[in-house]
């Protein structure tokens, strides 16, 4: 694991008092808080600051750290074998935030007085995963999700609360899309925003069809019969079955567009269905089928494994 130098995060002394952790602590979160701050990258100081003084503050864990010995930050180092178990799964997130400490740390740099307590500070963003079925993503759908939050209240305590959320997934959502729902995340303070949620889309698996971006792929099992003399065959799409043309001498692996067949896209055009042939051999044979093939067999002058010799003389 890489070290971490909680001290340097804070930037105190080793042998620094609790009062000195404290106070660096509150002078650093009022700069790098990510609602007030407009310094660069204010979040991520702001939970490096936090993930420190959470160590730090508690007296057990900041004995464990510091008999970790200095290192430089950054530095691959391996610690006891049960020390990251006990001690080293912090697991920061805004919703451990000690806001109380913050607040006061506010009133008492600006001299006491009521403006900084009633400061307006916006709700947090949230990311919940949200999966839906193909059918769904090309329809669009509706959907409820009952979600549990972390709220402040006005002396920065946290408690979690119920969080029902109904959203809208338009059609054609696609995995890895990330859709913002406004003013459906954490409840803001003192007249601050509401924060906002953020779906994060998967799709189910679908025993049918496959999906790359808007478009759809799909196993066409053809009978050899088929493939050989061609044929007209019923495929399903997402919209309803279809019927397509399969034109004399298909081959395995061979692809049929069915344009406008896949997934919508968000502008109003429509992805592509690619049918990919598969030659199905009959599992069992009649005595009748059994002749027939017989007979092929030795009327027939195909030869199926010719490019493979040809290849294999080269």
């Amino acid at each position: 694991m890489k070290y971490k130098d909680y001290y340097d995060a804070l930037g105190v002394k080793r042998d620094a008092s609790e009062a000195e952790i404290k106070t660096a602590y509150r002078k650093l979160a009022r700069k790098y808080h990510p609602d007030v701050s407009r310094e660069k990258e204010a979040e991520v100081h702001f939970k490096e600051i936090a993930e420190a003084y959470q160590t730090l503050k508690d007296k057990e864990k900041r004995a464990a750290y510091d008999q970790l010995g200095q290192q430089q930050a950054g530095q691959e180092f391996k610690p006891p074998p049960d020390w990251q178990q006990r001690y080293g799964e912090t697991n920061f997130s805004f919703d451990d935030l000690d806001l109380a400490d913050l607040f006061a740390g506010m009133r008492a740099g600006r001299g006491g007085g009521g403006r900084a307590q009633n400061m307006r500070m916006a709700g947090e963003d949230y990311e919940v995963p949200v999966e839906i079925t193909l059918a769904q993503a090309f329809n669009g759908t509706d959907i409820e999700l009952n979600l549990s939050l972390p709220e402040y209240d006005q002396a920065g305590r946290m408690h979690r609360t119920p969080h029902p959320v109904k959203a809208h997934i338009p059609k054609g959502a696609t995995a890895g899309q990330r859709l913002r729902v406004p003013g459906k995340g954490g409840k803001g303070m003192n007249g601050g925003r509401d924060g906002d949620l953020y779906l994060d889309i998967s799709l189910r698996p679908d025993p049918v069809f496959r999906v790359t971006g808007h478009d759809l792929y799909m196993d066409l099992p053809l009978a050899p019969w088929e493939a050989a003399l061609g044929a007209s065959v019923e495929v399903p799409t997402l919209g309803g079955a279809v019927r397509l043309k399969i034109p004399a001498g298909a081959r395995a692996g061979q692809q049929f567009r069915l344009s406008g067949k896949g997934l919508p896209r968000p502008r109003g055009s429509v992805g592509d269905l690619f049918a990919i042939v598969r030659i199905a051999v009959p599992d069992t044979l009649t005595e009748q089928e059994r002749d027939l093939f017989r007979r092929l067999s030795e009327v027939s002058t195909f030869d199926a494994r010719k490019a493979l010799q040809q290849e294999g003389a080269k």
